[in-house]
């Protein structure tokens, strides 16, 4: 046979009695059930006894009132295919937007291993599926659309990996733990460098928290609990997470200073505070941001019973958010802090040899240009703005999320007038105006050129770095050297009076290097690097030359 069975019924316990294919009936099947009414619902599951699982939906109030159902069956179907293609189905199904899932999350040790033909069932079966639900109109946009979408990168229904499941189990047991204990405020550190699924991590522990909290068999039932970013952008992408599942709420996901004034002025508690980016946390005060403490992350960790904390101190961006590996010790010492760090590397797919060698880069060292040894990752060096800006497009419009970006190193102001980056080579301006979508998914950005505060924590395709006046080469050195009096983000360089001179001026150059650091591995399939200075320019032709020449 091997043709899918995709039947739409309604659903009622008479439509159930009524199905006749063994394919539907005694194996191991995917189903839907939806409403169309002004607020849709839906939920997606998976089973190996179909007859029993939907009998025991119509006996549940919220999954009766859903009326409608689509059963999805095959004769090689097998339960890890079912259930890899229920997990599918849930991501994509967040990311279009169209209807509220009622799911909760899968168990904290659930994940979708490698089994017999799993690409055929991801692919060929799944693509199949979906064309299928198009024509039916239960899903709007494309496969390919999808999965460029933050909010479908950042689903908490997304696959984990080995390292990241046994830290969602170890964060787990440890809520668990400390909640039953009546005194005290408990810290857990996750740390890991760009890249290594730290936000992925902290959306799918997150969802299962708030699921424990409404299960009355729980350690956790009952708890109040928060998300905090202090990014723009990525709250964004959270709460649009929170408005496609219905056990997530998006007054749950705040700001820190938000959290901190809100929780004070009710004068209340949490239990388990989330903390994505803790390294954005200012660590002194800003009565530009109404904080008028000495530290975020201090005052979360006191106004919360357990705080959850990842941080990368190569991703620090301001002055006023220095962190390094001493403070937070400093911070989290009378806490006893569990600290764990997450290594494996999930956004590029880049050899060993590239890896190295963008950290290299980072870290002011130039080396040979790697061989690419496969096509999976194109890292290329240009010397002519215009073929530079043509390659990104070019790839922008076979695949998509494609932008380029730029160190700080050009003038930009939040106001009404248009800012352009290297008038004389790139001339493309800056990210114009903030938008109710994150600025790679909109676009018309392919015509701007995005800044640190647009992309950090985010994924692109392709991404073109643009190296500014700030970033040069050192020719007696042979090292890239670094000019903080070239960089225009004034903000990020406002001087703390509990730094030394000496101190402030090394954080500067850190700071530019983080920023370089965290462009640098925006991008899953590439990285297209100009440099605007001619010596470094020169420098890197030079090196990518002399590797292919060879």
């Amino acid at each position: 046979m091997n043709d899918l069975i995709f039947e739409a019924r309604n659903f009622k316990l008479q439509d159930l009695k009524e199905i006749k294919s063994e394919f539907l009936h005694s194996y191991p099947m995917i189903y839907i059930l939806y409403n169309e009414n002004h607020k849709p619902a839906a939920y997606i599951g998976q089973t190996v006894q179909p007859i029993r699982r939907l009998q025991n939906h119509l006996r549940n109030s919220d999954r009766k009132k859903l009326g409608k159902s689509i059963l999805i069956g095959h004769e090689t179907f097998n339960q890890s295919a079912t259930y890899n293609i229920e997990s599918n189905l849930i991501n994509y199904f967040i990311a279009d937007n169209q209807y509220e899932l009622q799911n909760v999350s899968q168990t904290s040790t659930s994940q979708t291993h490698n089994y017999y033909q799993k690409s055929f069932y991801n692919e060929e079966i799944f693509h199949e599926i979906w064309g299928k639900l198009k024509n039916e109109g239960l899903v709007k946009d494309t496969i390919d659309n999808l999965k460029n979408k933050d909010i479908f990168k950042l689903s908490p229904y997304k696959e984990l990996s080995f390292q990241q499941l046994d830290i969602k189990q170890k964060i787990i047991d440890f809520c668990k733990q400390k909640s039953k204990e009546k005194d005290g405020n408990h810290v857990f550190i996750i740390e890991g460098d760009a890249g290594t699924g730290k936000s992925v991590l902290l959306s799918s522990l997150f969802n299962t928290i708030q699921d424990y909290s409404k299960d009355d068999s729980s350690d956790l039932h009952k708890t109040q609990n928060y998300f905090l970013v202090n990014h723009e952008e990525m709250l964004k992408t959270y709460k649009n997470i929170a408005g496609s599942l219905r056990n997530l709420k998006k007054k749950s996901f705040l700001k820190p200073t938000a959290f901190i004034n809100s929780i004070e002025k009710v004068n209340s508690y949490a239990d388990i505070t989330l903390v994505d980016e803790a390294h954005l946390l200012l660590s002194k005060k800003d009565s530009y941001n109404n904080f008028h403490y000495e530290n975020q992350l201090d005052e979360i960790i006191k106004r919360s019973k357990i705080t959850i904390v990842i941080f990368d101190p190569s991703q620090v961006m301001k002055i006023k958010s220095y962190w390094n590996e001493q403070l937070l010790e400093q911070i989290t010492e009378n806490y006893n802090a569990d600290k764990l760090k997450l290594t494996d590397q999930f956004r590029i797919n880049a050899s060993t040899e590239t890896l190295n060698w963008i950290e290299s880069f980072k870290n002011k060292k130039l080396q040979p240009i790697p061989k690419q040894k496969d096509e999976s990752f194109d890292l290329k060096i240009f010397n002519d703005p215009k073929e530079f800006k043509n390659a990104i497009k070019k790839q922008n419009n076979s695949v998509g999320l494609s932008r380029i970006v730029s160190t700080f190193d050009y003038l930009h102001k939040k106001d009404d007038n248009t800012y352009y980056v290297d008038e004389e080579g790139i001339n493309m301006p800056w990210n114009r105006t903030e938008r109710n979508m994150t600025w790679a998914e909109n676009p018309e950005t392919i015509k701007e050129v995005g800044s640190i505060y647009t992309v950090q924590g985010f994924d692109l395709n392709y991404v073109g770095v643009i190296l500014g006046p700030s970033i040069s080469y050192d020719d007696v050195n042979d090292q890239l050297t670094i000019d903080p009096s070239q960089y225009k983000d004034t903000a990020a360089f406002t001087k703390r009076k509990d730094f030394s001179n000496h101190d402030n001026e090394n954080i500067k150059e850190n700071i530019i290097l983080n920023s370089l650091n965290v462009l640098m591995k925006r991008g899953i399939h590439g990285l297209y690097i100009y440099a605007t200075d001619p010596k470094l320019r020169e420098k890197l032709f030079s090196l990518n030359v002399e590797n292919h020449s060879k």
